[in-house]
């Protein structure tokens, strides 16, 4: 046996109404264009995970205490980014088990390959059981939003430092930018 509700139609009513009326009560069209949208939009950037064969020259099999690698930020280049961004937050981790220091230099490059900006830091010595965490945020607020906007590549340079024990751990490192636009 199924029951009904019956909703009596004055309360029916009122709620048409009130529905009707409210959704355009004190709406002033003329103040359109002082309507500002602004989306947030969050991207991974780069993400490795190396270990000790990464520190090997895959020809020569020589050791190289220092990879360097570019990757290229074509979002930056969008007429949306270059017109609307006005803050961008940039997230860098890196979790160390090597038994030594990293030198980790992050630089943020023009069309000319010229440095806009970096972020640079050392990443502690770590252990298979004590596992070294840097977790870093770098804001860019409106006064250098231009230092963002001119960037199209991220140049990463690490350097084992004082390398003389074993290779045994990795080094994973992964990063996210959040940028803010405005339209």
């Amino acid at each position: 046996m199924s029951r009904q509700i019956h909703i009596p139609k004055t309360i029916a009513g009122l709620f048409l109404l009130a529905l009707f009326t409210s959704c355009f009560k004190d709406v002033d069209l003329s103040q359109t264009e002082d309507i500002q949208i602004t989306p947030d939009i969050d991207v991974d950037i780069i993400y490795y995970d190396l270990n000790k064969d990464d520190f090997f020259d895959s020809d020569t099999g020589e050791f190289t205490a220092i990879i360097r690698d570019t990757v290229r930020l074509e979002y930056l280049d969008d007429s949306y980014m270059q017109d609307g961004l006005t803050y961008a937050e940039f997230r860098f981790r890196h979790e160390n088990s090597f038994p030594y220091a990293v030198r980790s230099e992050l630089n943020f490059l023009n069309d000319r390959n010229r440095k806009e900006f970096d972020v640079n830091y050392i990443i502690p010595a770590g252990s298979d059981t004590m596992i070294s965490i840097i977790d870093t945020l770098h804001i860019v607020q409106e006064s250098n939003i231009n230092q963002v906007k001119n960037s199209i590549e991220l140049a990463v340079e690490l350097e084992l430092l004082e390398p003389s024990k074993s290779l045994e751990g990795n080094l994973k490192f992964s990063s996210r930018g959040l940028f803010r636009l405005t339209f």
